[in-house]
């Protein structure tokens, strides 16, 4: 019979390249690419291992707490600014919780005006500082500059009148008319009024009648504004 072609899975099928082989016929550069993984695969061991524990430090937590306020105040770093309440606070957290022995109350009395005279004293100590600290501020302070004055001063000359005394009775006090006579200025006319003032008369000198020169003053009293100057005329 005549050869019968071979079947499919008889025919001779390529074996796969190897690829090593691969690696070199495509030149050194695929080498080394292939060698790459074998080369981490022998090095992951190794990094895997783990490593050795740090040395444990000596002492304890307290003390390694003392050791790190030691450097930082050797470092010269400012100590930490605490209130008066949280100094007590502290100060109490500290307290070993033991009993104090009892005391009558005239003993507690006592501490407690003990305690008042040692915080007074430190209480005027440090005003004595204060005061000592403002004054020599004051001193090195330049002296202030003078401010200009609110209100001109005023050069007016105070107004002086003439009248008759209708009244001594006040004691130091005088009453006297002003009689005034001026021309209108329409009408033309003399025009006849009076006022009444009251003025200080220190010694008395002035009496019901006398002919009297007053000048303007400071307010004496609710009503007083002049002053006696002299007596002109005395009343017959």
């Amino acid at each position: 019979m005549a050869d019968e072609p071979d079947t499919p899975d008889e025919q001779d099928t390529p074996e796969p390249e190897q690829p090593e082989a691969a690696a070199e016929a495509q030149g050194p550069e695929a080498a080394a690419e292939a060698e790459a993984p074998e080369a981490a695969a022998e090095k992951a061991p190794e990094a895997e291992a783990p490593a050795e524990p740090a040395p444990e430090a000596e002492g304890d937590d307290g003390a390694a707490g003392d050791d790190a306020t030691e450097v930082a105040a050797d470092a010269g770093e400012p100590a930490e600014q605490l209130s008066s309440k949280e100094r007590r606070r502290r100060e109490r957290s500290k307290h070993s919780g033991e009993a104090k022995p009892a005391r009558s109350p005239e003993e507690r009395h006592a501490e407690r005006l003990e305690e008042r005279r040692r915080k007074a004293a430190r209480r005027r100590t440090r005003r004595i500082q204060e005061r000592a600290k403002a004054a020599e501020r004051r001193k090195s302070a330049p002296p202030p500059e003078e401010l200009p004055p609110v209100h001109a001063p005023s050069g007016g000359t105070r107004r002086m009148r003439q009248g008759i005394v209708v009244s001594d009775k006040a004691e130091k006090t005088i009453t006297v008319r002003i009689d005034i006579a001026r021309r209108h200025r329409r009408y033309e006319k003399i025009v006849r009024s009076s006022s009444t003032v009251h003025a200080h008369d220190e010694n008395n000198d002035a009496h019901e009648g006398d002919v009297v020169r007053v000048v303007e003053s400071r307010p004496l009293s609710r009503t007083k504004r002049w002053a006696l100057v002299d007596v002109l005329e005395r009343a017959r």
